[in-house]
Parts: C-alpha cells; structure tokens; sequence
C-alpha cells in the first residue's frame, strides 16, 4: 500500500503536539490501536514529525486497513507508512476521505450506485466507526469492494 495520506487537523485528539515527543506519541498510537480493538503484538509504531511508521504483520488485507486508519484519523497524523505483511492475501479496499456534508448513505450512493449500501460501509470501519451518523469531514473510511 505504501504512504496512505490523512488530513492533518481531523481525527481524535490523542496529544496537544507532537514536537518532541514522537516516543510517547507513539505509544500512544499503539495504545489507541488496541483500544479500538485492532491490538497486535505483531505490530510496531514508530512516529516521524506528523508521520507514523507501522511495521509488522497481521492476519487479513481487513486488518491492516483498519490498523492504518485508526493510526492516520488521528489529529496531528498526516501520514502513514505502510509496511505490514498480511498473512493471507486479499485485495485491498478503496478509501474516501469525507468531505463537509457527507453521509454514509451519499458515499455509498457514490461508491456502489445504492444510498442503502452504506451499513456494508459502517461494518468495514467497525470499530473505529460506533454510530453510522457519527462521520465528520476530513476522516478516512475503507470502502470494500
């Protein structure tokens, strides 16, 4: 997948600043990971200015991708290096960063032709996504195919 790109100012708050504190961020980051319930002992965060290293490897192409959006819809994150093996191959979802007015349902209009398609949208960023209404501009969601 390579270098994903987030916006910077969108995402939960986990810090005031990164400056100088890219140990602890990174903590931090791995520590969210796990919270959300994506937590690996497999994976290793490390953080670079405003981007995150993640290296390691995980079970599914699912995994990983929520692993790299839990890590990049964070406020301060503008980018996400990739360097996770999955264990068994998948072909990767698509992303859409949500612009102001979206809904679940208009992306999934835009994406699969059908506005009612958007709990297949809601299910693939589950746990980071806890209410399908609860989307906010800037934020990064996985499109399945």
């Amino acid at each position: 997948m390579g270098i994903l790109s987030f916006v910077k100012e969108a995402g939960e708050k986990l810090w005031e600043s990164l400056v100088g504190q890219e140990a602890q961020a990174a903590d931090s980051l791995q520590a969210h990971v796990a919270e959300v319930g994506l937590g690996n002992p497999n994976i290793q965060v490390s953080v670079e200015g405003d981007k995150v290293l993640v290296s390691g490897e995980v079970a599914s192409q699912e995994e990983k991708e929520k692993i790299l959006l839990a890590l990049g819809n964070v406020a301060g994150v503008a980018a996400v290096d990739d360097r996770i093996s999955v264990a068994q191959a998948a072909p990767e979802a698509r992303f859409v960063t949500v612009k102001k007015g979206d809904t679940l349902s208009a992306i999934a209009k835009a994406e699969y032709g059908n506005a009612n398609a958007y709990l297949k949208i809601f299910e693939a960023n589950k746990p980071m996504l806890g209410h399908p209404d609860k989307i906010y501009p800037g934020q990064v969601l996985r499109i399945p195919q």
